[in-house]
């Protein structure tokens, strides 16, 4: 049996054509059942939902042999959740956004960064923002946040936030800019080094069959 970690959402959503044109179809909406192992098309692969930041962890420790997850919590995480040992082993050029660094509008960033001022910075991704920040010799206090960033420069908790930013609609609705792009993300195909050794053909198959896939819609 071959276990392949998903979480719910944009990434699942956009690996269904992958899977399909690898030859697997998964057999239930996950929206709509509450099941959280799904069974596929084929008897010998399964899925398994979790959240996305824990995929790392569940292919990792071998709860799954692959999965897919975001470059920003690959990058992000260290130790157990930042995909040390795992094989990071295709981009699927899926779910693409960018981690940017976004402020207030009104809020004069470039001059702030320039002058040498302390910036409040809020965000979840605080080991990628105090690596880009440090690289810049920008001085920040970061500040850990799980959910609406968007928040915490509207009622002055942050100068600014370092956030995940697809289309820009979210920010816009809330007022904010985009002033600084960090990094392009998308989702990677992750594998457990020993379930590739012990399960190599079949394995190995299937990651042949999701690069065919990319290729073909590239």
């Amino acid at each position: 049996m071959i276990t392949l970690a998903l979480s719910k959402g944009r990434i699942f959503d956009d690996s269904l054509p992958l899977l399909r044109a690898a030859g697997i179809e998964v057999l239930e909406d996950p929206e709509k059942s509450r099941k959280l192992i799904i069974g596929t098309s084929r008897p010998d692969v399964r899925v398994v939902l979790v959240r996305a930041s824990d995929v790392p962890t569940y292919v990792q420790h071998g709860g799954a042999d692959l999965g897919v997850a975001g470059l920003d919590v690959l990058l992000e995480g260290n130790g157990e959740q930042g995909g040390a040992g795992l094989y990071r082993v295709l981009d699927l050029n899926i779910a693409r956004c960018r981690l940017s660094v976004a402020v207030r509008e009104g809020f004069d960033y470039a001059a702030t960064v320039k002058q040498g001022s302390r910036l409040k910075v809020a965000t979840k991704y605080t080991h990628l923002a105090r690596q880009f920040f440090a690289s810049k010799g920008v001085h920040v206090d970061l500040i850990k946040l799980y959910g609406s960033m968007e928040l915490a420069p509207l009622t002055g908790l942050a100068d600014a936030i370092v956030d995940l930013v697809s289309t820009g609609s979210t920010l816009k609705a809330n007022h904010l800019v985009e002033v600084e792009k960090i990094m392009d993300i998308s989702s990677r195909l992750v594998v457990n080094p020993a379930a590739l050794k012990l399960k190599r053909e079949p394995l190995r198959a299937l990651i042949d069959a999701f690069e065919a896939a990319v290729g073909s819609q590239a």
